[in-house]
């Protein structure tokens, strides 16, 4: 028999969930399984019918985890690992710092990235390339930041590193700017663990949370609008924006489909969605099922079960200065992000079940793949998960 949680807390020290936390409350680990889990209590809907390939629901005040849906299939993240390049390079540059762009910066761009205008022979301070990366989305921006810290293929062993130490062991690394490449991918588990991380910091908050921003161009005074590629944030292409978005960061490749991490807070509760790929061919469907998913953590999350949970963000030893900005998470970073963005409303989803069979058809030989590498004895898969 599963043990339910005990009563949970989610206020901190200061009135607000407190992302440090004690170890996460115990629960039931149900996230390695197959297909959607969730146990059932008196009061508690049910999550809603999505048709994400995986997803998660986390509530950053506790680190449980409300519901899942194979939380730990690796599959490509497209542009959402970037939060994971942040998470790496942010602590090590000042956002002052100037860099004149050089060509052999910007080598290596593959056809059909998304770009922020970065140009060669041009000084941009480190902020704006940051806006670049989270508004844009740019793989030049990505370029410029990786070749400050030594190399591209440097950078992606620096991120495999950070992403070791936050036990994201789902993932494996090989593009920096999450380009579909052979042997790269994640899970919803893994990028939710990022996105965890990432609020703890200040300026990744804030740069997840913009939504427009000037960026430089031509050598000189002019500047070009950024608008944040985030739909569900600024409400763009028919999305109507979530109430309490704080951001985090979407995702697109022909090879991953649509990727998204969101954060929302309402009150003094804040939840973080990472939804990957959907399968229903429905315009906007990564943006609509996420706020269904959030919707639904909203009721649920005050009487809902965990079927896991995330370990508490901790600071990188490596970073100076990322330990004190770990220990004021509640006050300076996620929460300030926050404070102009509360309200909205909850609702209330429909009971469903689905069977073992349409899952494996569903998943195709990348689930195959996946839990034979989930056993510890097993063999790692080399290749994709989709």
């Amino acid at each position: 028999m599963l043990a339910l949680c005990g009563p949970v807390v989610a206020d901190g020290p200061n009135g607000v969930d407190d992302l440090r936390g004690a170890p996460p409350a115990p629960a039931a680990n149900l996230l390695d399984e197959r297909g959607v889990q969730f146990l059932p209590r008196p009061g508690v809907p049910a999550p809603p019918r999505v048709s994400a390939l995986s997803w998660v629901v986390t509530d950053l005040g506790t680190h449980r985890i409300l519901a899942a849906k194979d939380a730990h299939r690796p599959l490509p993240p497209a542009s959402t690992l970037k939060t994971l390049f942040a998470l790496t390079l942010l602590p090590r540059f000042a956002q002052g710092t100037v860099r004149t762009v050089s060509s052999a910066d910007l080598a290596g761009i593959e056809a059909g990235s998304s770009l922020a205008g970065v140009q060669e022979d041009m000084p941009y301070r480190v902020a704006d390339l940051w806006r670049g990366v989270f508004l844009s989305s740019g793989s030049d921006a990505v370029h410029a930041l990786a070749a400050m810290n030594g190399g591209w293929g440097k950078t992606i062993d620096d991120m495999q590193a950070t992403a070791d130490r936050l036990g994201a062991r789902d993932t494996r690394v090989e593009s920096a700017d999450g380009f579909d490449t052979p042997g790269q991918f994640s899970s919803a588990y893994d990028l939710s663990l990022f996105g965890q991380a990432g609020l703890t910091n200040r300026d990744f908050a804030n740069f997840a949370a913009t939504k427009t921003a000037r960026f430089p161009e031509d050598g000189g005074p002019d500047a070009s609008g950024l608008q944040n590629t985030n739909r569900l944030l600024v409400g763009s292409h028919g999305v109507t924006p979530y109430d309490g978005l704080i951001g985090v960061k979407n995702g697109y490749t022909s090879h991953a489909g649509n990727t998204l991490v969101a954060a929302a807070r309402r009150g003094h509760r804040t939840l973080l969605v990472t939804a990957m790929n959907p399968q229903s061919g429905a315009e906007n469907a990564v943006y609509e099922e996420a706020r269904a998913l959030l919707d639904w953590g909203f009721a649920a999350a005050p009487r809902a079960a965990a079927v896991g949970a995330l370990p508490a963000p901790a600071p990188d030893p490596k970073d100076p200065g990322t330990a004190q900005a770990a220990h004021h998470a509640p006050t300076t970073a996620l929460h300030q992000a926050a404070a102009a963005r509360t309200g909205g409303r909850t609702g209330d989803v429909a009971l469903w079940s689905f069977s073992a069979a349409g899952v494996i058809a569903l998943a195709g030989l990348g689930t195959a793949l996946w839990w034979r590498r989930r056993r510890p004895a097993g063999p790692a898969d080399d290749g994709p998960a989709s």
